[in-house]
């Protein structure tokens, strides 16, 4: 899809977060990368042959224009009034021996616009959108204004950091769970937001707060796929790790794809396993190569029979 096509365009997706540059600190070199959690996610939807739309700020920068380039070159079409920043923001990311990667922010998040041209299929949006202000708020109102209309789904992606107090970044993710249909965090999301309870009690406490699926990646353990009625765990693929970088954003990505290809009326048991399993294998090819790069549509077709 063009990059410059109209917001009134039918999308199967419109995604609504942050994107960034990441510079990288690895074995001496740096690199720069265009990221982000929720611009990962549109870009792996875009991979997945999703037509998807991007609403963002970044800035009118070398860098801006590198991130519009990026996503553009897998299909994602950036909405009007994303490039309203005078300067993109950064993420320094610093990784270590095993892959893993610890995170510094240099990011100001302020929307040009609260509205959307249409309600998409399914909106997603999350992680440090979803929290900081001053375009915390309007992601807010957008979801209340798709809620009941769009499938909304939400990646918290904990970045505590840039959270402030833990009570007032648990207040700002249990207001915006009853907007939503599916929440997706990981284990370590998990353990901050509700010390003390295992993924499987944090899963059950969101369900309760009004979302009707809640996903939890457990690393290498897989993972945990719950709604009101069911819940299966899925194990995760044995792979070759070069990084973390992105791999639950691939997951996030797959397991969107799923929820708009499954034709099933509900989420039985063997539906909530098969949208686990695409998810990770989705994460697991993405760790086995270096930055943030997500499978294809062929490249998981592949992963799901050979892997």
């Amino acid at each position: 899809m063009n990059p410059s096509a109209a917001a009134s365009d039918a999308f199967d997706v419109i995604v609504l977060g942050e994107a960034l540059i990441d510079v990288v600190h690895a074995n001496g070199v740096v690199s720069e990368h265009p990221g982000g959690s929720p611009a990962n996610v549109a870009f792996g939807l875009a991979r997945l042959g999703m037509s998807t739309g991007f609403l963002t700020a970044i800035g009118n920068d070398a860098r801006g224009a590198a991130i519009q380039a990026h996503l553009a070159g897998a299909g994602v079409t950036l909405l009007p009034g994303s490039r309203s920043m005078d300067t993109t923001s950064t993420a320094t990311a610093t990784l270590a021996d095993d892959g893993s990667a610890s995170y510094a922010f240099d990011l100001t998040w302020d929307l040009d616009s609260a509205a959307l041209a249409y309600q998409p299929r399914l909106l997603h949006t999350g992680s440090i959108a979803s929290f900081l202000a001053p375009g915390a708020a309007d992601v807010k109102a957008i979801l209340q204004t798709c809620a009941g209309t769009s499938t909304v789904t939400y990646d918290p992606n904990i970045r505590a950091d840039l959270l402030g107090s833990h009570h007032e970044a648990l207040s700002i993710f249990e207001e915006l769970v009853p907007l939503t249909n599916v929440v997706k965090l990981s284990d370590e999301d998990a353990a901050w937001l509700y010390p003390g309870k295992t993924p499987e009690e944090a899963g059950q406490h969101i369900l309760a707060l009004g979302a009707d699926l809640a996903a939890v990646t457990l690393g290498s353990k897989g993972s945990l796929l719950m709604t009101p009625d069911s819940g299966v765990i899925v194990p995760a693929v044995r792979s070759v790790v070069a990084d973390t970088i992105g791999a639950g954003d691939s997951y996030m990505a797959a397991l969107i794809f799923g929820l708009l290809t499954n034709s099933a009326d509900d989420w039985t048991p063997s539906v909530l396993e098969s949208l686990g399993r695409t998810a990770t294998k989705a994460a697991a090819i993405t760790v086995r190569r270096p930055g943030a790069n997500p499978p294809s549509l062929t490249e998981l077709h592949v992963g799901l029979t050979e892997l």
